[in-house]
């Protein structure tokens, strides 16, 4: 019989009659998540007298007062330029969906000491109670004085692709949307690597993607941007393809920069002869369509948890097999993309992230496997601690380089 679940704070936890077995005791997960996973930590000291006199007022007062005559000062006097929102409105939580802002905190609690951890950024979660795309662009416009950029999170497709791209026209700090452009700088990186490994470019690549949600429009983007031979992205209607008249504006502009084979049909069809299979959206794909695939293919099975090929199956036929699954060789985490990102930015205090700060990202996470390279070594792990500093120097230079840097 399953045990009650009961409120995580209720007198049961605290050892007094409840009736209910506390969850702490249930499994780990619950023990570690009492009390939230972060906190707010003073970098200065308040012991005396002298110390209160400067971190508040009077001498506050001055540094106000300052920032009031010259707002750029803000990035020098305050937390702005190393302090991001990690904005969310709960309803493309992890693979739980719609789940609300309270349910989405653990994750983006989750995301916010990843960006420390890993980035050495401060983050704050902000579960937003609206859904509607105005209502969270105007709320976001109205916090961004407080931050230095802006990670959007958990948003479900379509609405993200608009609520991303107008943030970022009506604000000068970057807006970066993880699911989408996370995911596609990690797969980028780890598909460079597999193409090295068996001498080829990403040129010589037709690549298949499965799912046209948020990562997947954005993968396609990215190995376009990088020079991908051709990539079909395909839904749960098939392939996206110019010839259907069910597209969203979305998977029509889509199909305008992808698909150059012509194909159509079904997502088994298009992998016929295909380099790379990309899986971003659960589901499973039969074996006889990886068995289709052309000689020394990569499957990158990003399911969490099942992935859409399981990596015994990928293994008989592809040369490369990657997942999102951390028991797994060569897993496909945006952690080892947005903190070193992020924290790129904000060193140049960039404007926004362009397509060759992604890109850079990609290439410079690629170079951390260096001599190592091998089929079940493609993309380093989240704890090599090379990572950050090579993906946040790339992107520094990366902005640097574009005109998007202020610093």
């Amino acid at each position: 019989m399953a045990a009650e679940i009961v409120n995580p704070r209720s007198d049961s936890d605290t050892g007094q009659d409840g009736g209910a077995e506390p969850l702490d005791s249930i499994d780990p997960a619950f023990a570690l998540h009492r009390g939230g996973k972060m906190a707010v930590q003073a970098t200065v000291p308040v012991r005396d007298k002298d110390d209160l006199s400067l971190a508040y007022t009077p001498g506050v007062a001055k540094v106000c007062s300052a920032i009031a005559e010259q707002p750029d000062l803000v990035h020098d006097y305050t937390w702005k330029s190393s302090v991001v929102a990690v904005v969310t409105d709960g309803t493309a939580v992890l693979g739980l969906g719609d789940i609300g802002p309270e349910a989405s905190l653990p994750v983006m609690e989750g995301k916010a000491i990843l960006f420390k951890q890993f980035g050495g950024v401060d983050a704050v979660p902000l579960a937003l109670a609206c859904t509607d795309v105005d209502e969270i662009i105007e709320t976001v416009v109205r916090l961004a004085p407080s931050f230095g950029g802006v990670n959007l999170e958990d948003i479900s497709a379509p609405r993200c692709f608009e609520i991303e791209r107008r943030l970022q026209e009506r604000l000068d700090i970057p807006v970066f949307h993880d699911d989408q452009h996370g995911t596609a700088v990690v797969t980028l990186a780890a598909l460079r690597n597999a193409a090295r490994l068996s001498g080829r470019s990403i040129g010589d690549l037709r690549a298949v993607i499965s799912g046209a949600g948020a990562a997947g429009v954005a993968i396609a983007k990215m190995l376009v941007e990088a020079g991908i031979g051709d990539v079909a992205v395909a839904d749960r209607k098939g392939v996206v393809s110019a010839d259907r008249d069910d597209l969203t504006s979305v998977k029509r502009e889509l199909a305008g920069f992808t698909n150059k084979a012509g194909l159509s049909g079904s997502l088994e069809d298009a992998l016929a002869g295909a380099d790379v299979f990309i899986g971003v959206s659960g589901g499973t794909v039969a074996e006889s369509a990886v068995a289709s695939m052309a000689e020394g293919a990569f499957v990158f099975a990003m399911a969490n948890p099942d992935p859409e090929v399981h990596p015994d199956v990928a293994h008989k036929y592809a040369a490369v097999v990657a997942t999102g699954r951390s028991d797994f060789p060569n897993q496909i985490n945006n952690v080892l993309a947005f903190p070193g990102i992020f924290a790129g930015a904000l060193q140049v205090r960039a404007s926004r992230i362009t397509e060759g700060m992604k890109i850079a990202a990609a290439e410079a996470l690629a170079a951390v496997v260096g001599d190592d390279l091998a089929a079940d070594y493609v993309i380093p792990s989240p704890f090599d601690e090379r990572v950050a500093p090579a993906v946040t120097a790339a992107v520094a230079a990366a902005a640097r380089a574009e005109g998007v840097a202020r610093r």
